[in-house]
């Protein structure tokens, strides 16, 4: 009987997807690698400095402004290949490796991932783990595959006394358990 590990998905099957491992004994986390070679544009070569400079200087910005904002704003998804198994009472936590912020100059756009127990299988994308990336140097950050970029924990849930959650079945992945609003 299968308690908790990491699966390759159906699409990177057969594409030399590594499972996660903990790189010493004394690792809590498992690495998980990128899937396929992805180029992450600094945030300084986009119009990110043009919105900021118009929000600095007090300009009124435009629904076309926000809308190019949000569009440059938007974390880039890093496919692992992966997927995550564990007991309904566990979570799987995706953190930032230390090194990444300090010496690729990338952080996680969502600061750490948590992946619950029912995202694994679902119909919308089979579970797929992906690490949602913000670069903040000022180069083109290249992630080429088999690169460690984040590391996994899996993690107990603890539940309050008469815990009643929502009676309601994942459908899909990020953002998925808000009543309908995009995340």
């Amino acid at each position: 009987m299968k308690t908790r590990g990491f699966e390759v998905l159906t699409a990177f099957q057969n594409k030399g997807i590594q499972l996660p491992q903990r790189q010493t004994y004394g690792s809590a986390g498992y690495d998980l690698q990128a899937a396929e070679d992805v180029d992450v544009p600094s945030i300084w070569t986009l119009n990110f400095v043009r919105i900021f400079r118009m929000i600095r200087n007090g300009h009124p910005l435009t629904e076309l402004d926000f809308a190019k904002a949000d569009q440059v704003l938007k974390p880039i998804m890093v496919p692992t290949g992966l997927k995550a198994y564990f007991p309904e009472d566990e979570f799987l936590l995706i953190a930032n490796r230390s090194s990444n912020s300090w010496k690729r100059y990338f952080t996680l756009a969502n600061a750490i991932g948590v992946v619950d127990s029912d995202y694994y299988n679902n119909d919308d994308n089979e579970g797929a783990l992906n690490v949602q990336i913000i670069n903040f140097g000022v180069r083109t950050l290249h992630i080429k595959k088999g690169e460690r970029i984040a590391q996994a924990m899996f993690i107990k849930t603890l539940r309050v006394d008469n815990d009643q959650p929502v009676d309601r079945q994942r459908k899909s992945g990020f953002g998925s358990t808000n009543g309908g609003a995009d995340a």
